[in-house]
């Protein structure tokens, strides 16, 4: 068949397919949504335990990134962005010695990163809940896989903002000496530490 019959052949169609084909697109992108993440409502807090006799704690602030998140199709996608000069634990000669060359050494590596890699969720077809989140958590120039644990999560319609938002907790546990972080492991503080993630997104 040459060409030109060919374009006669498919040409009252061509319209029809074009419509069909952006409706479909159409409905598979209605649900998905993209989020900003709130600093104000968005901390990284952590607990380790101090040569086993009381927990230190510490958390850090001003957290940025982006939430895309679509419970119909059972997706989602999450990067944070950590300021390690915000960390605060109450004393500020710690906060100190903590964001100093033997820890976080903010100077050479101000900044850490999570990025989610794959979401998981319940059975529930009416309602879906997350369950937990697999991503790779850059810190110290290290990056490493790490699953994240839903404590919960869920959106509303915030009467303040006008607008959908979404956010929950999370809990991981992480070694340390994995991110080249292996101070005072010998003499009593445990390079295991909890991380404690809480996330509020608004819709854009």
């Amino acid at each position: 068949m040459s060409r030109l019959l060919f374009d006669r052949v498919l040409s009252p169609y061509r319209k029809p397919i074009g419509a069909i084909l952006l409706m479909v697109a159409c409905i598979g992108s209605s649900h998905a949504a993209n989020y900003n993440i709130d600093p104000t409502h968005t901390t990284v807090r952590f607990a380790i335990d101090h040569f086993k006799t009381s927990t230190n704690t510490g958390g850090f602030y001003n957290v940025t990134g982006q939430l895309q998140y679509d419970p119909s199709a059972k997706t989602g996608n999450i990067s944070l962005v950590i300021p390690i000069n915000s960390l605060n634990t109450g004393n500020k000669a710690f906060d100190i010695t903590l964001t100093g060359r033997d820890f976080f050494d903010r100077e050479r590596f101000p900044l850490a990163y999570f990025e989610s890699t794959k979401w998981y969720f319940t059975n529930d077809k009416a309602r879906p809940q997350v369950t937990r989140v697999d991503g790779n958590l850059t810190l110290h120039g290290e990056t490493h896989p790490i699953t994240l644990t839903a404590t919960k999560f869920n959106c509303y319609f915030s009467p303040i903002l006008k607008k959908s938002v979404c956010g929950g907790d999370f809990t991981t546990r992480i070694d340390r000496t994995k991110w080249g972080i292996n101070k005072y492991v010998l003499f009593g503080i445990t390079k295991n530490l909890t991380l404690n993630i809480q996330v509020e997104a608004a819709k854009q």
